[in-house]
């Protein structure tokens, strides 16, 4: 209240994907009787439990069946390993910004928090035992970190609301792209537009009074795209710094007459949005133990982190593409500007020599490469050949933008992740897998070592083989992009899931629920409402946008196209009334491509109208799932294309929509 605050708010992450807040005042009511009178004043008080713990209404929140409408009661309760923010309301007003978990009456996680604090303990511990092991006494706690490079549209907010399915779907479901986009690969690290800067700018000042350690702004591949990224901290500060920088940004761009858009693909034919997601792990000292050092080949504690690392990729990688599946992050997996629905490790050519030396038992080889003939031995240094340019330093791994979970100096890349996506799931998917990794990898060595006080080199060396070996399937340092690695993945045993619903049924496979429960951080009932949560989600983003589609062609692109064909016909007649051939007119022509689309669409449109009454008398969610990826998802492609071509030949005036040439450029 010193600081100007007048209302508070327990901010929470519910399964939503964005947060939720609800604002009481300091307002108290204080009573006191003087002789008999009843005087009331109006104070300013905060208790600690009004600091500690709100009451939510838990029944209308997402909750995978885990709570009945009748049984409301739900609780947020204060973390405290995340700070408090003041942000300014109107009027003079500010909130206090209290972030929180949400559980339900029984202490079950409705939210993404819970899980993603019980994850990152999990991983901390079993860090410390395989570090103590190691001879490292001094570290109690270890952090998993993350780093979020956000990626983001921004159009004018005025076309914005001239587009329905942008309004309503978050992308635009017809429309083509103009002859030029990003075919001249000049927007990516372009000259940042001046409105588009000041909303940038505008967007950091304001995080950094939140305490948000944004770091990087840049142009995207895509006309007008763009991200930001901040500074690596502990996964689940960064987590509510993620969604602090998008609510701000969706807030500060407003007040420039702009829309920012987060949806995976908002725009078809060009690149869509990821938030990349920078993992690894951290001692309490400050120490990244994914850290390679000059000679990764003797830097036997970061050759456990790592492998330990990749098994858990290779055991868990069905459960990794559950956490990034949505129907909006569909769109953009596999569509050579992410990852495909496959999920693999990169390492470059230096680790991968490094493991694959030790799993054949030699020496490592001299790493250069031959075609640059001015890289310097061990391949760290670049030498321009040009007196005024100084020698830089080089990567001991290349970047592969194709795989899914990249390894890039000194941690690993999770590429899949979509930008509208609260990237909590996937992280705390990955804390407890390299939690139980972590754990076979210490007990491994402990076998190994025997009744050694310590483990010796080759005790650590035959670890690493042994976890070489076992997850070797899941490396790959080649093109993610091409229909070549999706065989091969299936030949090595790897999930290649390409739809949703059937990615969600990772969440439920025996295997990836011992996971969770195993190690206290999902219970099978919390497993089960998540994946609920997810089909339910996924069937009703589908159905939304098969009606909005239905919508804009019933009032828009069919009365639209029925002005043009009378346009058309009007030309006709005149020139048949002035005698003239019509037979071979031009008109004519368009006229045959109209009527032969106008009548494909009418038929299209009933189809899919058929479809949607029939998911709605589905009761099962899960059964909603599979129709809507069935049924109208292909549906809608087969509409979207029937009309994007009565596009191509409609007038600009005729149209009922902005065009893509309006919202990119």
């Amino acid at each position: 209240m010193d600081q100007g605050a007048t209302h508070f708010t327990h901010w929470f992450q519910p399964q939503t994907g964005t947060t939720a807040e609800k604002h009481d005042s300091f307002l108290t009511l204080k009573t006191t009787f003087n002789n008999g009178i009843e005087e009331t004043v109006a104070i300013d008080a905060f208790s600690g439990s009004q600091l500690l713990q709100s009451e939510p209404d838990a029944s209308s929140f997402p909750n995978g069946g885990m709570r009945s409408t009748f049984e409301a009661r739900g609780y947020t309760i204060w973390d405290t390993s995340s700070p408090m923010f003041i942000r300014n309301g109107p009027h003079g007003t500010a909130i206090l910004y209290v972030p929180s978990v949400f559980i339900s009456y029984n202490g079950d996680a409705l939210d993404e928090k819970t899980i993603l604090l019980r994850s990152s303990e999990a991983v901390s511990v079993a860090a410390v035992k395989l570090l103590n092991l190691l001879g490292d006494k001094e570290t109690k706690h270890v952090f998993s970190t993350l780093g979020t490079e956000q990626e983001f549209f921004l159009i004018d907010r005025a076309i914005y609301n001239l587009r329905p399915d942008l309004k309503i779907s978050g992308r635009t479901l017809l429309g083509n792209v103009p002859p030029k986009h990003q075919q001249l690969d000049d927007h990516y690290f372009g000259q940042i537009p001046s409105r588009v800067l000041a909303t940038l700018s505008e967007t950091e000042l304001e995080l950094y009074k939140l305490g948000v350690p944004v770091k990087t702004r840049h142009n995207e591949v895509a006309p007008n795209q763009f991200e930001m990224a901040p500074i690596f901290e502990a996964a689940s500060v960064a987590v509510d710094h993620n969604l602090l920088l998008m609510e701000t940004l969706h807030q500060v761009a407003h007040r420039h007459k702009l829309k920012v858009l987060y949806h995976e693909k908002p725009f078809k034919g060009v690149n869509g949005s990821g938030k990349h997601c920078n993992w690894s792990m951290s001692t309490d000292s400050g120490e990244n133990l994914l850290e390679p050092t000059v000679k990764p080949e003797s830097n036997y504690r970061f050759l456990l982190f790592l492998v330990a690392t990749l098994d858990a990729v290779h055991k868990h990688g069905g459960l990794m593409r559950a956490s990034i599946a949505s129907a909006s992050n569909e769109h953009r997996l596999g569509a050579n500007e992410a990852p495909p629905g496959v999920v693999s490790a990169f390492l470059g050519e230096h680790l991968t020599e490094v493991l694959n030396a030790i799993e054949e038992s030699r020496d490592v080889k001299v790493h250069s490469q031959s075609h640059l003939q001015t890289v310097k031995l061990g391949g760290t240094v670049l030498d321009l050949k040009v007196n005024a340019l100084p020698q830089i330093a080089r990567d001991l791994t290349d970047r592969n933008r194709t795989s899914s979970f990249a390894f890039t100096g000194n941690k690993f890349e999770f590429r899949s992740v979509g930008s509208k996506s609260s990237p909590s799931f996937p992280v705390v998917v990955i804390n407890a897998a390299v939690a139980q990794s972590l754990d076979a990898v210490t007990a491994a060595l402990t076998k190994a070592k025997g009744t050694k006080e310590q483990p010796s080199v080759d005790d650590v060396l035959s670890v690493v083989r042994q976890f070489t070996k076992a997850s070797k399937n899941i490396r790959f340092e080649g093109n993610g992009y091409s229909d070549a690695w999706g065989e091969e993945a299936t030949k090595r045993g790897l999930p290649n899931i390409k739809a949703c619903p059937d990615a969600f049924r990772q969440m439920v496979d025996p295997v990836h629920v011992k996971l969770m429960t195993s190690q206290g951080i999902m219970t099978e009932a919390e497993i089960k409402s998540r994946y609920h949560v997810m089909m339910e989600k996924y069937a009703k983003d589908i159905l939304i946008e098969s009606n909005t589609l239905k919508s804009m062609i019933l009032t828009g692109v069919l009365p639209a196209a029925y002005d043009f064909r009378k346009l058309l016909l009007d030309s006709l007649v005149s020139q048949k009334s002035l005698g003239l051939d019509v037979a071979g007119a031009p008109e004519s022509s368009i006229l045959n491509r109209v009527l032969e689309l106008v009548k494909s669409i009418q038929n299209a449109t009933d189809a899919l109208g058929a479809a949607i009454e029939k998911i709605n008398t589905i009761e099962d969610e899960l059964e909603q799932a599979d129709f809507a990826n069935g049924t109208l998802v292909p549906l809608m492609n087969n509409l979207r294309d029937l009309v994007d071509k009565l596009e191509n030949v409609s007038p600009d005036k005729e149209w009922p929509f902005p065009k893509y040439a309006e919202l990119l450029f």
